[in-house]
């Protein structure tokens, strides 16, 4: 078993974090909460009172924190963890932020003789909490080879994408098909159910015909039509609206940066920000469905 420093224990890292505990891996977190530590310490993790501390005589050190700029400051800054590693250590940045920022920081790691992988992750807190995240890996293949056993406790699928940042890149283009599909069903239940259509009987009619998608199968964003999705929970848990406006903000940056067309992906952008200033952005991103339905 490894000795792992854990970073960042928001609503994803906390379940991750705890999943390596479970699967009998030597844990030692940080986060600026002292609540996050205690639940961890109370699942059989050590805490820390420092990134630094944490860190300290780790084999591996995995990053879970809000914004590109964190991260940045977590292994670059002035007391940055990349001077205090030793040669031969190993960082996972499973944090969504800007392939820009994975790239400036693996290279510099890789210039200390440091691995680093960016590994972004799809699957929002039901995954992290049930270990079945998926983990999308950019690096050298390697760098994959190392980190892919420790990620496996959280996970259901570990990919590698390409070089580093690529696992940036794909979770933003992953991210923006989401909000698409998720517009796009949202649209469709309202517009049936405004024409007299019962919306369990619709979601069953398209998720077994050529509209079928991912959003259906699985994440429905009618209020009582799947018991288990946020819809049917008072779209509470999930994934927020202001995160999947983080992460569209990101598809739409690294568009402008390339020169890409995004059209369908911008549309979803302005539906989310509008949604978000409506006052909806700290619920399920399935929240959508407010828009088609409510007389706002």
């Amino acid at each position: 078993m490894a000795k792992i420093a854990f970073i960042g224990l928001g609503n994803m890292g906390q379940p991750m974090a705890t999943c390596l505990v479970k699967a009998g891996h030597d844990v030692v977190v940080f986060d600026l909460v002292e609540s996050a530590m205690q639940a961890l310490e109370a699942a059989g993790a050590k805490a820390a009172p420092s990134a630094a501390a944490a860190a300290e005589g780790a084999e591996y050190v995995i990053s879970m924190l809000p914004a590109g700029q964190h991260v940045e400051r977590l292994y670059l800054g002035p007391d940055g963890l990349l001077a205090r590693l030793p040669t031969g250590s190993v960082v996972v940045d499973s944090s969504t932020i800007d392939a820009m920022t994975a790239r400036k920081v693996g290279a510099e790691a890789q210039a200390q003789g440091i691995t680093f992988v960016d590994a972004p992750v799809s699957g929002g807190i039901g995954g992290a909490k049930a270990g079945t995240l998926t983990f999308i890996v950019g690096g050298a293949e390697s760098a994959f080879e190392q980190v892919k056993s420790v990620l496996e406790p959280m996970a259901r699928h570990v990919f590698h994408a390409g070089d580093l940042g690529a696992g940036q890149v794909a979770k933003a283009c992953n991210n923006m098909l989401l909000a698409v599909l998720m517009a796009g069903t949202t649209e469709a239940l309202a517009l049936g159910v405004k024409n007299g259509l019962d919306p369990a009987v619709l979601s069953n009619i398209m998720q077994q015909s050529s509209g079928g998608n991912w959003v259906l199968n699985g994440y429905n964003p009618w209020p009582g039509v799947m018991p288990g999705a946020p819809a049917s929970n008072d779209y509470q848990g999930g994934f927020q609206v202001d995160l999947m406006l983080k992460d569209l903000g990101l598809a739409t940056d690294m568009a402008t940066a390339s020169h890409a067309a995004m059209p369908m992906g911008a549309l979803a952008r302005n539906l989310y920000a509008l949604h978000a200033q409506r006052g909806h952005g700290k619920q399920d991103f399935s929240s959508l469905q407010f828009f088609f339905t409510s007389a706002e």
